[in-house]
């Protein structure tokens, strides 16, 4: 009897012990983020789209006027820390990193719902230009880029879940249109 006791207590206390382990493991760490394919697709997406944006904004420096020197500076300051919190949901939702938009830029198969994004011939012509002629450039194929963005952003809006992307896509749609307007003025 007393071996009987001994072994369904152990088998009790083993139960318990699990079921305490898998109860306290999910009531002290947080939930895991809810996300879509419409969530992962937006950050996917809007990372590269995000990362040529600094690149072209990069290019300012030593060949723009300073009213579009300001703007590209400005236009760095934001989507870096963007980048930054749309490559730790993916992490967060375990999803894939974004691809490398090194890789197709020329083609359409490379920008795939990354609407707005510049080939590598205009990427190089921008590069090469200085100047007024930068200025307008970089205005023109930036308008391009910042509606490319906010149509994404829309679609993360109409389809996403996640609140903190819908969140990050709303300051990216306000964002970019305001800057849209601000370059549209620029250009006269």
């Amino acid at each position: 009897m007393t071996r009987t006791n001994v072994a369904l207590a152990a088998t009790a206390l083993t139960a318990a012990l699990v079921l305490t382990g898998c109860a306290g493991g999910a009531a002290s760490a947080p939930p895991a983020a809810s996300s879509s394919s419409a969530d992962v697709a937006f950050a996917q997406n809007m990372i590269p789209h995000h990362e040529q944006a600094v690149a072209m904004a990069r290019l300012a420096d030593g060949r723009a006027g300073a009213r579009v020197g300001a703007l590209a500076d400005r236009i760095e300051t934001a989507q870096g820390p963007e980048i930054a919190q749309l490559q730790g949901l993916l992490a967060e939702w375990d999803a894939a990193p974004a691809a490398d938009h090194h890789a197709g830029h020329g083609g359409p198969a490379g920008m795939a719902g990354m609407t707005g994004m510049m080939s590598d011939e205009q990427m190089a012509g921008l590069e090469r230009a200085s100047g007024a002629a930068f200025d307008r450039s970089f205005l023109e194929m930036m308008i391009d880029h910042h509606e490319g963005a906010v149509t994404m952003a829309r679609t993360e809006l109409d389809a996403g879940v996640d609140p903190r992307a819908r969140e990050l896509a709303q300051r990216i749609a306000d964002t970019q249109q305001a800057e849209i307007a601000e370059m549209r003025a620029l250009l006269g």
